[in-house]
C-alpha cells in the first residue's frame, strides 16, 4: 500500500514506510548512511521514525 499523499498528518510523519524509496533515501540522507543501513534499523525497531533514527544514530560505524 502506497502514502496516501493527500492525507498529511502526523501519522505519516511518525513513520518510515520502507516501501517508498524518496522516504529511505531521505532518512539515509539525514543520517550519512547507506539505503541498506536504513532498511536493517526498520527490520529491528520497526517503522516508528523517532526509533529508526535513533538506532541509526547508536548504531553509526
Amino acid at each position: 500500500m502506497t502514502d496516501d499523499k493527500t492525507k498529511n498528518d502526523a501519522r505519516d510523519r511518525n513513520q518510515v514506510a520502507g516501501g517508498e524509496d524518496y522516504e529511505v533515501d531521505y532518512i539515509a540522507k539525514k543520517h550519512g548512511v547507506s539505503r541498506e543501513q536504513v532498511e536493517e534499523a526498520i527490520k529491528a525497531v520497526g517503522n516508528e521514525r523517532d526509533k529508526v533514527e535513533e538506532y541509526l544514530t547508536s548504531n553509526k560505524s
